[in-house]
């Protein structure tokens, strides 16, 4: 394509959820308070552990990383799709879809970074007990929690300038209620196929490795559990990551459906782009405080307005 065909889109238009015009407000207040939900409750579980000195270890300190990356991608989504139901108009920038689309895949990776690295810290804390202090430092931890989101960022700014260095010169209507990469890739006046293919590879290569690796730590960890001739030992052990299990499958399965498809124009696309979009980030602090004996105690503790000293 020569360079007098190269982007003259200055901005895009969200179509959003299809819906019936009555059902703006509805669908307006629902996801309002899905999104403030969201937000509260991962503030709050960060807030106890930073503030109860009996959370403070890695795992913990990994689902703070969690529940800050659910409220940010929240909070990249739904505040520009709330707008949506309410304003006839309902045009992003074109600087604002890049920033979208980025923010997005580097909170989206660094979680599935996140993901792996919490089952490894798991797989330390029940396979080999006796060196899990030694090893799991908090030097350590810190840099492994820097390493997601590098990662994240590396990821994002490759799938972010690979699709936007091509031309795009109308329609500039996004089918979508956000700017993500099938939709954006619709739009361009070029071939998208080898887009289309780096895509599925570059996903997913990304969410199989991560997979795996989870599933690996998990082998060991169901083996290990089993080896526990302590029934309660081998009910806390699993109730700790069943909770993980669960969100991990909450994650991986949606996005699956959506990225190694990235060509499908199915209406049910939209449909499950909104349950990993708003409604995993609200079921991650549920499911990780109904799970979890210490977390609830200490909400408990915070509850009560009990003090909890730090070192």
């Amino acid at each position: 394509m020569q360079s007098s065909n190269q982007t003259s889109v200055s901005h895009f238009i969200l179509v959003g959820l299809h819906h019936p015009s009555h059902l703006g407000i509805p669908l307006f207040l629902a996801f309002l308070v899905i999104y403030l939900l969201t937000v509260s409750g991962n503030g709050l579980i960060i807030l106890t552990v930073l503030v109860d000195i009996r959370l403070h270890r890695p795992m913990y300190w990994f689902l703070c990383h969690l529940s800050f990356l659910d409220m940010t991608i929240s909070s990249a989504i739904v505040p520009k799709m709330l707008a949506g139901f309410l304003l006839e108009s309902r045009i992003i920038s074109f600087g604002g879809c890049v920033i979208q689309l980025f923010s997005f895949h580097f909170l989206g990776c660094t979680e599935c970074f996140l993901y792996t690295l919490m089952a490894y810290d798991r797989f330390l804390a029940i396979c080999k007990p006796l060196h899990y202090a030694t090893i799991m430092t908090r030097s350590v931890c810190n840099y492994l929690a820097l390493g997601t989101w590098i990662g994240g960022t590396i990821h994002s700014l490759f799938q972010t300038s690979f699709i936007f260095r091509l031309p795009f010169c109308g329609p500039n209507r996004v089918d979508y209620f956000f700017c993500d990469i099938p939709a954006i890739l619709r739009l361009v006046c070029a071939d998208t196929t080898i887009n289309e293919l780096v895509t599925f590879v570059d996903i997913g290569f990304l969410a199989l490795t991560c997979f795996m690796l989870i599933l690996t730590s998990y082998g060991y960890i169901v083996a290990a559990i089993l080896r526990i001739r302590s029934a309660d030992g081998r009910r806390n052990a699993f109730s700790t990551c069943a909770a993980h299990l669960t969100v991990v499958i909450v994650y991986y399965v949606p996005c699956t459906f959506i990225y190694l498809r990235p060509g499908s124009q199915e209406p049910l696309d939209g449909v499950v782009a909104v349950f990993y979009t708003v409604i995993t980030p609200l079921l991650n602090p549920i499911i990780y405080t109904l799970r979890n004996k210490e977390m609830k105690a200490a909400l408990r503790r915070l509850g009560g307005l009990k003090e909890v000293q730090a070192h």
